[in-house]
């Protein structure tokens, strides 16, 4: 890593840390569950369905909103729901898991692509989850679905696309996440690495 790379790297874990201060607490969410009488082991993990599509698309916005304020603010939910009305017109190649409350509502979701042409084949496309479910083990449910996905279809490495001011990078590094090093030798920190899928599959069962 190169000095200006390891100075971006400063700046970036520095906003990180600021923007991570908008966000409950584990213990925060794990009493306000109790309190509205949840549970995590009532909460589904499914396919997401063509029917999903408009509450996806809200959660999508509320979600990406909520990670990246106050520095950008994304696409409306007409065109959310336009993008996700797209992809499941075209259902080759990706797939998409929910969470859901046993109401039905949903409060989180993660999509994988197949990038078969690519050195590292499998891409965690999204995960999002609502401000209220954070930080209790569910993000690494979802992780793990993906990765259980992408090892029964024979991929063993994968890379997700992130802004390196998200928060939610400390999470990514954490299941051993690594920068993506450039053929030049620098650091590309708008994506992260997995070269052990298994390993990594291991980790996402592990206990937070």
């Amino acid at each position: 890593m190169t000095i200006r790379d390891i100075l971006r790297s400063v700046g970036f874990r520095t906003v990180r840390t600021v923007l991570a201060l908008r966000r409950p607490s584990g213990r925060a969410n794990t009493r306000a569950l109790r309190a509205r009488q949840e549970s995590l082991e009532a909460l589904t993990l499914r396919d997401a369905v063509a029917s999903d599509i408009p509450e996806l698309a809200a959660l999508h916005v509320v979600t990406w909103n909520d990670t990246y304020a106050p520095l950008m603010t994304g696409p409306a939910v007409a065109v959310r729901e336009h993008q996700w009305r797209q992809a499941f017109e075209q259902p080759e190649g990706w797939f998409c898991y929910v969470l859901a409350r046993p109401d039905g509502s949903l409060i989180g979701f993660t999509k994988g692509v197949f990038r078969p042409e690519h050195e590292i084949p499998g891409e965690l496309n999204k995960l999002f989850l609502g401000r209220d479910y954070q930080r209790m083990g569910l993000g690494r449910r979802l992780v793990g679905q993906v990765v259980q996905r992408f090892l029964t279809a024979g991929v063993s490495k994968m890379a997700a696309y992130v802004d390196p001011r998200n928060p939610s990078c400390g999470f990514f590094e954490r299941l051993g996440g690594q920068w993506l090093i450039e053929p030049d030798g620098h650091v590309n920190f708008s994506w992260y690495v997995w070269s052990n899928l298994h390993a990594l599959a291991r980790n996402c069962t592990t206990a937070v």
